[in-house]
Order: structure tokens, then sequence, then C-alpha cells
């Protein structure tokens, strides 16, 4: 065979080898372009943050029969916009309270209220917890500050990713960068379910120290707040804050009288069944939101 043969083989194959490193190793995450917006949300494979322009929440103001928790988060966010010592902060409790919402609205409100804020919103999925020092590494030195956000956050019974957030959020060597605050909601005050820690109460060497190991989860974060079921005063005044801010023309009586057989057939007050509500009226009215 002549060199010149010889040669063409070994190109070939040197091809073929960069090709399949090329599969088995995955490119490098993109930079994110943090001018893009203000809200991203974070995809572990492969590691990239894509961003939100137009972000899913309701005015602050709109957030009614919360205004004791409103007003902590906002503080708590407020000094931490600032580079201020401030918590991590978990929002427990009943369904459809705004949870989630106030987490949103909060981040739009202290970006409204200061210019200068350059706050940035990343919400990771309950499934990528795992990725979360990933995620950290990413943005541990970018000069930004950074809310990570995880809805409805909580544990089952063979689930072992809630010690990877322990390490994150304290504890861990490296612990939470500076820049980073981490806010999650969930419908149970300790993230775990009722039965899975009596059972470790019930099966461990050590109940004492099993069920610790558990509740230690919710320790992590300096801000519990409470959100509870709403009388039903606070679910009119929900009603009729909506109904206001969107200009819908209905006399008070008319709106009460269709809020509570609302509120009645689905069995339940809450702020997410007063907007509900609301986005039928307003069908109903022909009136756009």
């Amino acid at each position: 065979m002549s060199p010149q043969n010889d040669l063409a083989a070994l190109n070939a194959k040197l091809d073929s080898l960069i090709e399949l490193i090329s599969r088995a190793v995955p490119a490098s995450p993109l930079a994110p372009d943090w001018s893009a917006a203000d809200a991203f949300v974070w995809s572990p494979e492969p590691g990239e943050l894509h961003a939100v322009p137009n972000v899913n929440r309701v005015d602050i103001e709109l957030l009614c029969a919360v205004s004791h928790v409103r007003d902590l988060l906002l503080d708590n966010t407020r000094r931490f916009s600032k580079g201020l010592p401030a918590n991590n902060a978990l929002l427990w409790g009943a369904r459809g309270m705004g949870k989630s919402s106030l987490v949103k609205a909060a981040h739009a409100a202290i970006n409204r209220e200061n210019a200068s804020s350059d706050l940035k919103l990343i919400e990771i999925h309950r499934e990528d917890i795992e990725s979360l020092p990933k995620l950290m590494s990413q943005i541990g030195s970018a000069p930004h500050r950074f809310i990570v956000f995880c809805d409805d956050l909580s544990f089952d019974n063979d689930d072992t990713s809630y010690k990877s957030l322990k390490a994150v959020l304290e504890g861990g060597i490296e612990g939470r960068p500076d820049n980073v605050i981490f806010y999650a909601t969930s419908n149970r005050r300790h993230l775990l379910p009722r039965d899975m820690i009596e059972n470790e109460r019930s099966t461990a060497i050590n109940p004492a120290e099993a069920v610790e190991e558990k509740v230690s989860l919710s320790d992590r974060f300096g801000l519990w707040l409470g959100f509870h079921k709403c009388s039903q005063d606070d679910y009119l005044d929900m009603v009729r804050g909506y109904a206001a801010h969107f200009e819908l023309d209905i006399d008070d009586d008319s709106l009460r009288s269709q809020a509570l057989e609302w509120s009645t057939t689905r069995g339940s007050r809450s702020g997410r069944v007063a907007f509900q509500f609301i986005q039928d009226l307003a069908g109903r009215l022909g009136t756009a939101l």
C-alpha cells in the first residue's frame, strides 16, 4: 500500500475516533445571556439556563389575605438584593393560596422599586434537585444576585435527593454562594410525608435520630411562611380585588353571590379559586384580562 493510501486510512480512523469522542463527551453548556431576561429556567442536561422573557405572574398588590407573609418575604428579598444577610425561605401550607405567586411577584416588585437592582429568578424543577450543585457552580461567580426557586417541593418515601438539598442549603463544605438564596413552596411543613416520618420512628434503632435526620431538612430554611385556608371574607376580598383590577363591569351584590356560588361548587375557597372565578366571569362579560 502506498504512503498516500496509508495516510488516507489513518485520517479516516482519526475522523471516526473524533466522532466517537464527540458523542461520548457532551459539549460545554452555553453561557447564559443575563441581559436577555430577569428570569430563567434551569435545564440540568446539558446544564443550561433558558431565559423566560414573559413570566407568568400577578401584581403583588393583588395577593390579598396574605399581607403578613407577603411583607416578610418582601423584606427578606429586599435585604438580599442589597447584599445584606437574608434567609432561605420555605412557603408552606394550603393549596392555591398564592405561595408560588408570591415568590414571583416579590422578585418583580424588588426589581421595580429599585432600578439598580439586578436580581435574577431561576426556577429549578423538583425532579432536578440533585443537579443543584451543578447550578450553583455556574451562578456562584456570576455578577448578579439570584433567587433559586423550586415550586411544590416535597420528597417521597424512597427519595434520598433531599440529602443533596441539605448539603447545598447549609452544612456542605462549599455551602450556598453569597449571591444565591433558595426559595421553595410546599404543601408540607417538613417537606416529607407524615407516614415517612412515623415509619422512621417505628422502625429505626434510634427513633429520635432517624426522625431528626428527616425533619432537619426544613430547618435549613431560616424563614418559614405559613399559608392557611382563607375565610369567606378573605375569599371575597380577593374576588373584589381582581374585579377592580381588571375593571369588570358588575355590581357588588351580583359579584358576591356568583363568587360564593362558584366556591360552593368547587368545594373550597382560595386565591386560585378566586382567580378561576374571575376568568370565568370575564369570559362571560366578554372582557379580556
